[in-house]
């Protein structure tokens, strides 16, 4: 199972969601509470111990802006949340991560056209005014219930209002590739060091089905 944090904005917080088992973290570079400099996400990428996959997380940017975020801080993923098209998702050479959001069933039509073209989807919640990072979760029941709910060639993300009290549904619900969290590891708008640990723990404990 991948795990990823995201809205990482120091280095204390990077270096320990490495030590509790996360796979990757995340650095928001689109217009949000959670928006970090690239001079300062470079600050961070330093000191990242190797392992540790880094994220750019962009909304409808220039695609010269993110090749040169992406080469300039050494990404490993690309993770667009705007109306970035299957054409714009490929032309990078990073793997890509595309959010849709989802309300209703139909929502999961959008993603047809980016088979192949993309390395995972991420399902998040449809929030007006909102890219992502809502705290707000989905109505999983939604991919269970629905016919037009079709994975097939497409690693899936969960995310959206996912913490640890609400994780291990999730993953029963879609049995997702991975997760990824931001407010659900946050007190007061800012990261928890036992909120990340607690979450991740919670993830691997499912992987282990090592559940009382």
């Amino acid at each position: 199972m991948w795990i990823k944090i995201c809205g990482i904005s120091d280095v204390e917080n990077a270096l320990t969601c490495f030590a509790a088992g996360a796979d990757a973290v995340g650095f928001v570079f689109a217009e949000s509470k959670r928006q970090l400099a690239v001079q300062a996400a470079g600050r961070i990428v330093k000191a990242l111990p190797r392992g540790l996959e880094k994220v750019g997380v962009f909304v409808d940017a220039c695609p010269r802006e993110v090749a040169e975020i992406q080469n300039l801080l050494g990404l490993d993923l690309l993770q667009f949340h705007g109306r970035e098209s299957p054409e714009y998702c490929s032309q990078f050479r990073a793997r890509v991560i595309k959010a849709f959001k989802i309300s209703t069933a139909e929502d999961f039509e959008a993603m047809s056209p980016y088979r192949s073209k993309i390395w995972a989807c991420l399902l998040d919640t449809r929030y007006a005014g909102a890219a992502g990072g809502t705290g707000k979760a989905w109505d999983w029941d939604l991919v269970g219930n629905s016919q037009q709910t079709d994975f097939t060639g497409f690693r899936v993300i969960a995310a959206g209002g996912l913490n640890a009290q609400n994780v291990g549904e999730a993953l029963d619900v879609l049995k997702p590739d991975g997760v990824d969290t931001s407010s659900g590891v946050e007190t007061s708008g800012r990261k928890n060091k036992g909120l990340i640990k607690q979450f991740i723990d919670t993830v691997r404990r499912w992987e282990r089905n090592d559940f009382a």
